[in-house]
This record gives structure tokens, C-alpha cells and sequence, in this order.
């Protein structure tokens, strides 16, 4: 490797041109302004220039010692050679200057310290060849083959030349290519489908359904941190309610960034509070924007096999030049038409399903339910841009999305005869159909470069706002009767976050292998939550009692306000803020050759809850090349959310009475009111986890990589919402504060500790193939398990009703509720303009855990309290591990043009049915499947690149 280092030094060295010459070439060359479709990947500079050359035709003469250590960045798409050639230039101190035609020489400043270069490199500086000219440049060596340069990351690390091979945490990157062939239509199911250690939450019941999250190591969505360009994206304003393994969270919504405007991803599989702040117990995962000039569209169309559900997108996407000097800007657009998917679902059980004496009561149609995905039409717009300012190496940036999207889904059908029916209205029964309006928005921009004495600076600043108002059709106030609408405004909620920040860093060389990276910040973010409160129709307690002669003639009916979601009221309507800032400090560097380490501190103040610090320390031991050990202990935190402190509503429930399953509202009480008070609830604090990772990274060769990486999360005071509180003495509790008509409530509290642990497998092997073209092969692997180490003592006002704020549901729900191992095994094949990408994804069991005893029979049907055979008992659901193949064939038809038609589920595989008792609303899949409920996906798509 040196001597042919050495040689093509030699080669750069003979061929050059005194500096008057360089000096002398006034005229462009017609060959730096011809435009072409440059394609270079993030390598080290040297490499980048090579492939630079390849693509336009022209000669680079550079200092190989100067650019060695110099790393690229990404450049696609049709520009000029002399702007791609900035672009690579850009921060760096290098020069470039025509040497004669068709040639370009690079030079580094001549006060560059001496002492540092090799003789090679002196003798580059120093040469001076009169006579020498385009001829003799000519004989410089031709570019060579570059080898595939793992990328380089900007997550959990605070310096800019770190590769994902040489991290101190594990973290997985997905670039151009796995988002283009991974088949998935968001950016949430593409994690949750190439991450092993990511599960998507597909289920979730009321207002809260219309968003999905994710989960990272078995931990809570909003336990994960996202980032966009390295800043904090905001969470939506949306609380899950009745959503299963996500109850009670407010994660960021993925589903709002365009899917084309993604250059890459970077997942960090560790605890990164210390670096990050709030949130970040998890992980972080930090979306990369496309910053080049290149351009694309794609259409998408496809449909489940069974149940509808036909989905058309759109996307289209385009880069722009700004000046001579390596500005840009990148536009994105991404549109979605999805239709709802009506799955099989159960007979509905209850009787009489249609008023005493009714002869249909004989034999009813009974198969009601409309269960699937929800309807959508949205919208999402998104850009980045940068700008140099002057000569000194300032950029001007900027980068932000705006969504707007209407979903659409229907909820729990209710019956004829039912009490929370009004017959006159609705003869047939009905299904509340909640409609979800979400307009949401971020905008980033700032200052960054260098300010002298080495010192490199990023000053910005981010607005965000998520707004979601709240309607519902096909419904009805029962308490109204027959004056009651069928259509509902339910009321708005909206989340807004102003976050500030100033980086510093500069590298320090205090004698170890290498200069150390430090890094030092400041961070200033304020929160607001607002409730706007529904129609008064869709929450008011209207009183009705059927009259004589009428279907239930004189009962009072069940259910206050709207059915399904109940409308915000007045009293718990209201605005709320909070503001913190915090500072830290990162140091990284390297000890001694193939010895590196990293610290990271972090000190937050919260104007509600006070203060709270953090730390972080990693070390990343190479004894040999080609095998390394890192290992990493932090301490992390979790600010609740204004959401999780205020949030007010209700939804309509299925809440066990004497041993039977009915729907019922059911009340989300903040922890601060009268009623959450009166049953125990206190002031909610952080969560504070304990975070320890090792591992070990293989690269026994160039084309092959194995990381292992075991890990350990313990929470303390982890927020979760409780199982529905319902009985006397909470009824009592909801009179005093004012709440009728409602048969339960939810109440946050900071009532247990928690440990997860786990292992992470994941492997890559890239094969050339010969003739048959170039194969890549990775198999990955998750196991985890999270156990309860401490529940706090139930408060003494409910204990004695025998209720529990985390019962079985809830901890089944969070140490069962998601696969206790993931395993994916992908090939991508690729020959000439032909790909083929097959995945098998096996998810392992899960558990639904019952939160009440119900009246079942030893075949688990429902039947009546001392009937024979009839037992009281908790019915669970197991979920049996599945295998789920994607497959995605495409062809180029021209140069950047290309169809590709694929399958997700492609045996059109479904998750094990629910037992009969549990079927009693007609759902007949378990919802808790990490891959739906809807079957297989079919699907193609048409790609232009320009």
C-alpha cells in the first residue's frame, strides 16, 4: 500500500506545473463547465476525487498526504464538474486551479505547518518543473478502483470523521439504496422492517389510532429520540389512549417527513441522554436530508389481497444549485391516497341484538365490524438548503417539512337494541367513524463554519407545531335521544416547540495517538399544549329517558357525549407551557493507536419538575485490524410531556362489569386534577435510566461485517398510564370533580422500575458474483426481555376496591407486548439493469395479557355466571411466532428509468385469531401483531431519476 502510494505521489510530483503557471491559467476550461450525472458516495477524499475524474473525463492532481484524512461528502446529480468539485472542496482548505486542458491541480495553503507533511508531500509543494506542461500532465497515473468506504456518521458522536465501522456504539445506517429496494411505503415501516431491534405498533383504538410508532429495544415510542439533520424533530401533540404496548405516549409522527426527501438514516442503539438530552433513553434515530442536485419521481400503486385497501403515492423530488460556490437547495413532495381495508372480523355477540319481540332476533346478521387500516389523504412538502456567506467558510442552512393529512377509520360497531343506541336514529346499529385532521410543520435554519483559531461553530434555531382537530360521523349522544346529530367536532389539541442551540468544537492535540474532539453546547427549548374544547353536543349529559311505549321506556341511557370518542370539555380545555435549558460537554479521542474513548456530561433545568444530570462513557479497544471491543455506560433521562401532565378525554371502551366485557366511556384524567387527586395520583417527575452496552465489530474482510452487541436499560419512576380504574369509589371520585356519565378513568403516575435486556446481532457480506453481477447478504437478530423490578404500592384510596394502577395488562403489555426476538435475513441481487430484493423477517410470541377475569367455558366462549362449565379467569392471547417474506423485482428500462413491482407479506400471511370470549366487539385478529392485521401488500411502482 505505501509504495504505491509512494509511486503515484512520484507521478503527481513530476507532473506538476510551477505555481506561475497555476497562477497564469485565466480562462475556464470548457470541460469544467459541461454538466454531467456525477454519482460519489461519502469516502475519503482521495477516493472521492478519483471518481470525480472517472465520471467527467478530467485529470486531478492532488496531495495525497493532504487529503488522506479528509472525508467526503455525498455528490449525485447532474451539475457541472467545477461545481461538483467545490462541493467536494467545500470546508476544506484546499485549492483548485486549471493546469492546461482538461486538468485541475490542488494545492493546500502554503502557511500550512510544514512539520506535519511527509517528504512526499514537501516534495508536491516544492516542485518546479519549467518547460513542464499539459504534456506532461498527461502522464499522471489513471484513477484507480475505489473500494466501498463504509459512510461516515454524525450521530452519538460530536466529531466529523468517525465511520459507522468505527463507532463507539452500535448504529446501523440506511442509505439510498435500502430505502429505494426496501418495498415499504413510510418511513416508520422501513425501520421497523430493516432495524431487528425495531417493532412498529400497528394497533391502537380511538383518537389515538391514526398514528403509529415505533419501539427500540422493547422500550416506549417516546422513549426513543428523532432527529432531523441532527436536530430535535417534535413529538405530536396526539396522547394514545387504549393503544396497547404505546399507551399513554406522544412519540414524534415519521409518517409526517417526506419518504423521498431521506438521503439516509442513522439508527444509535444506546442511551444518549448525556448527548441529546430528553428522550433519548432508547436510542436515537436521525433522519438525513438530501442535500444534492439530483432529482426524481415515483409513482406507487398497489392493495392488500383480500380486504381492499388500495394505495396510491406520489412523490417527486429536485435539487437546485445556488451560486458558484456549492450552495443548494433540494425540494421534496410526497402524496398518499389510501383507501381503508375492511378485514374478516367476528359475529357480535351481545344480546338481544335487536329489541325484545323483534323477529330478526331469530337469526341476525351479526358480522358488523369494519376493522383495518384507517383512510388516508395527505400531503407532506420538505426541503434543505445551504448557502455559503463570504469567503470564510460560513454556511448558511436551512431545512424544515409541512404534512397535512386526513385520516379516517372506523371504531366499534354498536347494536340495535344496545343502550348506547338511540333505535329511532339508527334502526340498523351503528359505527362511530372518527375523523383525524392533522396540519403540522418544522422549520430549522442557523449558522455554522469555522470563527477562527480552529474553533467550529453551529448556532440555529427550530420552530415546530403539530395541530390535530377531531370530528366524527355515523355517531351519537345517546343522553340527546332523538335530538341528538349524528355529526360531532370534537375539539383540537396542538403541540408546539421552540428549541435553540449553540455547538462549539475544536480539536486539541495534547501529545496522545491522535488530537482530541471537544465539544461543548447550550440548549434553550420551550414546550406549549393546548385543549380547544368540542361542540357542547359531542360532551353534555343530555338527560334523555326513552319514553312510554318506546324501546327501553324509561332507562337511562349509557353514555355521555359522543360515542366513541368523547368530545375535550371546557373544564379541562386550557393552554400550558414550560421552558428548559441545558448544557453539555463531549470529549472524544484516542488514547493510544487502536485504543479511543469517548465522555459525554449533561446538566438540564426544567422550569416544572428542577434539574436533572447526566452522563455518558465509551471505549472502543482494536487489538488487531479487522476485529474491535466497545462497550458503553450512560445515565439517561425522560421529561414527561405536557401531554402525559394535561390531557383530557374520553373514548368508549370495552371495561369488564361483573365479569362481562361492555362498552363504556372511560376518562383520561390529568394528574393534577380534583379526580385524579381523589384516587391517588401525584405530580409526575422523570424517568431516569441506567444504560450499559458491549460489543464486539468483525470486518475479517473488506466486504464483511459482524457486530454483537449486548445491552442492559434499567428505568426508574417510568411514566405509564394505568389499567381503567372503575367501581364505586372512583365513580365517586369523577362525581365530585364534576365528571358524569362516565364508567372509568386513566391516570399517569411514576409507579414502577423496569430492566430490559438484550442482544443485537447483525451482519453484511457484499459478493461479486462475476458474470451473475454483485449479491448482498445480511442477517440480523433481536432478543430482548423486560421484567418489572419495583411497582409502587397502590394507593391506599383505591387499594381496598381491589384495583391497580399497573396491573397484569399493563406489565404483560410492556415485558410481552412486542416480540422477544426479531430475526431478518435479506439478499439484494443485482446484474446490469436487473434487482431483486428478498426479506424474510421472523417475528417470535408475544402475549396479550387480560386486564379482568371474565365468564368463559373451557373452549373459551362466553357464557353466564353459574351456568355449567362456565369459570371466572383471565383469558390471554399468545401471538405464535411467523415468517414474513417482501419481495421487490425491478428493471431498468432506460437510463433513470425504471418499474419494480414487489409484495410486503407475500404469502399474504395473518396473525393468529382471538379466542372466542375475546371476540365479543367482533374483532377476530390480535391486533398486537407487529405486521397488521390486513394480509399481504401488492404492489408497483415507476421511478424516474433526472
Amino acid at each position: 500500500m505505501r509504495i504505491r502510494h509512494a509511486v503515484a505521489g512520484a507521478a503527481l510530483a513530476i507532473c506538476l506545473v510551477s505555481p506561475t503557471q497555476l497562477v497564469a491559467a485565466t480562462t475556464t476550461d470548457a470541460s469544467l463547465v459541461q454538466r454531467h450525472k456525477f454519482d460519489i458516495h461519502v469516502q475519503p477524499l482521495s477516493g472521492a476525487l478519483r471518481q470525480l475524474s472517472t465520471q467527467s473525463g478530467v485529470r486531478i492532481l492532488f496531495p495525497y498526504d493532504e487529503v488522506a484524512a479528509i472525508r467526503s461528502r455525498r455528490i449525485q446529480g447532474w451539475m457541472s464538474t467545477q461545481e461538483a468539485l467545490a462541493r467536494l472542496l467545500a470546508g476544506t482548505d484546499l485549492k483548485s486551479s486549471e493546469a492546461g486542458a482538461g486538468v485541475i491541480a490542488l494545492a493546500s495553503p502554503a502557511s500550512r505547518s510544514a512539520a506535519r507533511r511527509s517528504p512526499l508531500a514537501l516534495q508536491y509543494a516544492q516542485a518546479s518543473i519549467p518547460g513542464a506542461g499539459a504534456d506532461a500532465l498527461a502522464m499522471a497515473p489513471a484513477p484507480e478502483p475505489v473500494e466501498d468506504a463504509t459512510p461516515i456518521i454524525v450521530t452519538g458522536t460530536r466529531t466529523t470523521t468517525r465511520t459507522v465501522a468505527e463507532s463507539l456504539a452500535p448504529i446501523d445506517v440506511l442509505g439510498a439504496k435500502d430505502l429505494e429496494t426496501s418495498g415499504k411505503q413510510s418511513v416508520r415501516d422501513l425501520l421497523g422492517t430493516l432495524v431487528p431491534s425495531i417493532n412498529v405498533s400497528n394497533n391502537g383504538a380511538g383518537a389515538s389510532w391514526a398514528v403509529r410508532t415505533l419501539s427500540l429495544r422493547g422500550l416506549g415510542g417516546d422513549q426513543l429520540l428523532v432527529l432531523v439533520n441532527g436536530k430535535r424533530r417534535h413529538n405530536t401533540a396526539t396522547l394514545f389512549i387504549n393503544g396497547s404496548v404505546q399507551n399513554g405516549q406522544s412519540p414524534p409522527d415519521l409518517d409526517l417527513i417526506p419518504g423521498n426527501a431521506i438521503q439516509r438514516i442513522e439508527v444509535l442503539r444506546d442511551g444518549a441522554s448525556a448527548q441529546y438530552g430528553s428522550d433519548a433513553i432508547a436510542g436515537v434515530v436521525n433522519i438525513i436530508l438530501k442535500n444534492d442536485t439530483a432529482g426524481g419521481a415515483a409513482l406507487t400503486m398497489g392493495s392488500s389481497a383480500d380486504n381492499g385497501g388500495w394505495q396510491g403515492r406520489w412523490q417527486v423530488d429536485k435539487g437546485f444549485a445556488i451560486g458558484p460556490d456549492g450552495g443548494y437547495i433540494h425540494l421534496s413532495a410526497d402524496g398518499v391516497l389510501q383507501d381503508n381495508t375492511i378485514v374478516a372480523s367476528s359475529p357480535i355477540t351481545s344480546s338481544p341484538f335487536y329489541p325484545t319481540g323483534d323477529p330478526r332476533n331469530a337469526d341476525p346478521n351479526r358480522i358488523r365490524a369494519k376493522y383495518g387500516q384507517p383512510q388516508v389523504i395527505g400531503g407532506n412538502l420538505g426541503y434543505d438548503a445551504m448557502m455559503p456567506v463570504g469567503s470564510g467558510g460560513l454556511e448558511l442552512y436551512s431545512f424544515g417539512t409541512y404534512s397535512k393529512r386526513h385520516a379516517a377509520g372506523w371504531l366499534t360497531y354498536r347494536n340495535p337494541a344496545a343502550l348506547n343506541n338511540i333505535y329511532e336514529i339508527y334502526p340498523e346499529g351503528y359505527i362511530p367513524r372518527i375523523h383525524v385532521y392533522d396540519e403540522d410543520f418544522q422549520v430549522a435554519g442557523g449558522l455554522r463554519g469555522e470563527i477562527g483559531g480552529g474553533v467550529k461553530f453551529d448556532l440555529s434555531t427550530s420552530y415546530a407545531q403539530d395541530e390535530v382537530k377531531y370530528s366524527q360521523t355515523t355517531s351519537l349522544n345517546p343522553s340527546m335521544g332523538t335530538a341528538s346529530p349524528t355529526r360531532f367536532y370534537l375539539g383540537k389539541i396542538r403541540f408546539d416547540e421552540w428549541t435553540s442551540n449553540l455547538d462549539l468544537s475544536k480539536a486539541f492535540d495534547i501529545g496522545l495517538s491522535e488530537p482530541i474532539a471537544l465539544a461543548v453546547g447550550a440548549e434553550y427549548k420551550k414546550n406549549w399544549f393546548l385543549i380547544g374544547a368540542g361542540d357542547p353536543e359531542s360532551y353534555i349529559d343530555g338527560g334523555y329517558r326513552s319514553p312510554a311505549g318506546s324501546w327501553l321506556a324509561g332507562v337511562t341511557r349509557t353514555g355521555v357525549g359522543s360515542q366513541g370518542v368523547t368530545g375535550f370539555l371546557p373544564e379541562g380545555s386550557g393552554k400550558w407551557s414550560r421552558d428548559n435549558w441545558s448544557a453539555y460537554v463531549n470529549v472524544e479521542g484516542a488514547i493510544i493507536d487502536g485504543v479511543e474513548f469517548g465522555l459525554a456530561g449533561r446538566h438540564e433545568d426544567y422550569s416544572d419538575f428542577g434539574t436533572t444530570d447526566t452522563g455518558k462513557a465509551s471505549i472502543r479497544i482494536e487489538p488487531t485490524r479487522g476485529f474491535a471491543i466497545r462497550g458503553t455506560a450512560s445515565t439517561g433521562f425522560r421529561a414527561p410531556t405536557l401531554q402525559q401532565q394535561h390531557y383530557a378525554s374520553s373514548s368508549t371502551i370495552n371495561v369488564p362489569v361483573n365479569g362481562v366485557n361492555q362498552l363504556l366511556p372511560v376518562q383520561a384524567l390529568p394528574v393534577d386534577g380534583v379526580a385524579a387527586r381523589a384516587l391517588g395520583a401525584v405530580s409526575l417527575k422523570p424517568e431516569k435510566s441506567t444504560n450499559f452496552s458491549a460489543g464486539i465489530v468483525l470486518t475479517p474482510a473488506s466486504n464483511l461485517n459482524i457486530t454483537v452487541d449486548a445491552y442492559q436499560v434499567k428505568i426508574k419512576d417510568r411514566i405509564l398510564l394505568s389499567e381503567t380504574l372503575s367501581g364505586a369509589v372512583v365513580m365517586n371520585a369523577l362525581a365530585a370533580a364534576g365528571i358524569q356519565g362516565v364508567a372509568g378513568g386513566l391516570i399517569f403516575s411514576n409507579a414502577a422500575d423496569t430492566r430490559t435486556r438484550g442482544l443485537d446481532i447483525v451482519s453484511t457480506y457484499r459478493a461479486g458474483l462475476g458474470d451473475m453481477g454483485t449479491a448482498t447478504f445480511s442477517l440480523s437478530a433481536n432478543f430482548n426481555k423486560t421484567v418489572f423490578t419495583h411497582i409502587d404500592p397502590v394507593p391506599a384510596v383505591i387499594a381496598a376496591s381491589g384495583l391497580a394502577l399497573i396491573g397484569r395488562a399493563k406489565q404483560g403489555d410492556l415485558s410481552e407486548g412486542t416480540p422477544r426476538n426479531k430475526f431478518i435475513a435479506n439478499v439484494l441481487w443485482e446484474k446490469d439493469a436487473f434487482n431483486l430484493n428478498l426479506r424474510a423477517t421472523r417475528f417470535g410470541k408475544l402475549y396479550q395479557r387480560a386486564s379482568a377475569a371474565v365468564y368463559h367455558t373451557s373452549d373459551y366462549v362466553a357464557c353466564t355466571a353459574g351456568s355449567a362449565g362456565c369459570t371466572l379467569g383471565f383469558v390471554d392471547e399468545k401471538l405464535t411466532p411467523k415468517i414474513i417474506l417482501d419481495l421487490e423485482i425491478g428493471y431498468k428500462l432506460a437510463q433513470g428509468v425504471k418499474l419494480s413491482v414487489g409484495a410486503n407479506n407475500l404469502l399474504n400471511t395473518y396473525p393468529d385469531k382471538l379466542k372466542p370470549v375475546n371476540r365479543a366487539a367482533g374483532s377476530l385478529y390480535n391486533a398486537y401483531a407487529p405486521y397488521g392485521i390486513s394480509g399481504g401488500f401488492y404492489y408497483g411502482r415507476f421511478n424516474l431519476e433526472f
